[in-house]
């Protein structure tokens, strides 16, 4: 594998552990990912720092690193927030955007569909997320930008998980193409609720798998 920067590097692992490839409460091996990766100890240790720092791997003296577990106290802690600045960001997006923004945006809807008939989840989700940063762009304020970029790494990785759910994916879809219709028609207020909703069934779902696995764990101990 070609050596990666210290950026892509945080960007390699993030991907990691958003979309499942490195599990939560797993320990991160520095040896396998310095192998896997092509680089020294030292960028890698840097990356994980890095991530410790958005919540994403939590890291122990003496006991080393590991990703950190999704709880039902944290997604309750941040999706409130988000779905704050999701709905703040939809109603500005309205009154600001431009025609050509508008245009793009149904054109990554029509791809993520697509992406979702074939079954693609790893595109559906990107696409998915780039049509979410570009409602953020077109809302045209930076500070709104910067506070939703400190809380993105702990959300991305629950809104990924609520579309391995086959129903809660079909119905995403579905909220997305209500939430186009809305852009394209300058409704703010309707985009507004659409955004912190659809954030809201997101929370919904993973907050109903995790405490079934939380049972599930604590049966098999009995």
């Amino acid at each position: 594998m070609q050596r990666l920067l210290p950026d892509a590097l945080s960007d390699r692992l993030r991907e990691m552990i958003v979309e499942g490839e490195l599990s939560p409460g797993e320990k991160i091996n520095e040896r396998e990912l310095c192998e896997s990766f092509g680089v020294s100890r030292t960028p890698l240790r840097e990356a994980v720092q890095a991530l410790a720092k958005e919540g994403l791997i939590q890291i122990t003296p003496r006991r080393g690193a590991r990703v950190a577990p999704m709880t039902v106290e944290d997604l309750d802690e941040v999706f409130p927030i988000m779905g704050a600045l999701e709905s703040l960001a939809g109603e500005l997006a309205c009154a600001r955007i431009a025609p050509n923004q508008v245009s793009e945006i149904r054109v990554l809807h029509n791809a993520m569909v697509t992406a979702y008939e074939r079954g693609d989840r790893h595109s559906y989700f990107h696409l998915n997320e780039e049509i979410h940063d570009r409602i953020f762009k077109a809302a045209g304020n930076q500070t709104l930008i910067q506070m939703r970029r400190g809380l993105a790494a702990r959300v991305r990785r629950a809104r990924f998980r609520a579309n391995l759910s086959a129903a809660r994916w079909k119905k995403a879809v579905s909220e997305h193409e209500e939430i186009v219709a809305a852009l394209e028609a300058r409704d703010g207020p309707r985009l507004s609720r659409l955004l912190r909703d659809h954030l809201a069934g997101k929370l919904d779902t993973v907050r109903a798998a995790i405490r079934a696995e939380m049972a599930e764990r604590e049966g098999a101990a009995d």
